[in-house]
């Protein structure tokens, strides 16, 4: 028969609220009856939470996109492919070595004009007029440092031949006896052609 007043609910109420208290066995009973529900609550929560999330598009990941798939398209890893490619360089590498070659006919007709007009320096000559002489077999980096030579301290004649020492496709050194030593130049195949680009007195 239901109750229908407030003191029999209460009464119920009571009964209700007192009975895990009236002995351990019961407190026992009633702690593990909560453990049970709240478990129950998460558990059904967990899969109801799980199964809305699996029906909503988009959100399901690809076997591409989980950590430790096999592709070759996971941030941080370069693609994969069948062959591989240098990257290119700003310049090309140099050569081991310069290719030797025949002495060129051109360089060494350079070595020769510019030895003659090294050695062409009557007294008093200027150091412009020098340089004047010198400057058609001359680079234009070498012509600046030959403005601090003293065409007097130059020697007038040489004892042996121009010869050459080196030769390769870009550069030729040659070798000439002085009064005082041995002179060692180098001739350069540069864009205006073959020019003296170094110099140095031996001895």
């Amino acid at each position: 028969m239901p109750i229908r007043t407030n003191r029999g609910r209460a009464a119920v109420y009571r009964r209700l609220w007192g009975w895990p208290l009236r002995s351990p066995r019961h407190l026992v009973a009633t702690i593990v009856g909560l453990i049970a529900l709240v478990a129950t609550v998460g558990v059904v929560a967990d899969n109801v939470v799980g199964s809305r999330s699996s029906a909503t598009p988009g959100t399901t990941a690809s076997s591409s996109d989980r950590p430790g798939a096999s592709s070759g398209n996971q941030v941080g890893v370069l693609p994969s492919t069948g062959t591989t490619t240098p990257l290119p360089t700003k310049a090309p590498s140099p050569t081991a070595a310069a290719t030797s070659a025949a002495v060129s006919a051109d360089a060494q007709l350079v070595a020769e004009s510019w030895i003659d007009a090294w050695l062409d320096h009557p007294a008093g000559v200027t150091n412009a007029k020098w340089l004047a002489g010198l400057k058609p077999w001359t680079s234009d980096e070498l012509l600046p440092t030959l403005q601090s030579v003293d065409p007097a301290n130059v020697p007038k004649e040489i004892k042996s031949p121009v010869k050459a020492s080196r030769s390769t496709t870009d550069s030729v050194d040659f070798e000439a006896d002085l009064e005082t030593g041995k002179l060692v130049l180098t001739v350069a195949k540069l864009p205006e052609g073959w020019r003296v680009h170094k110099y140095s007195r031996v001895g």
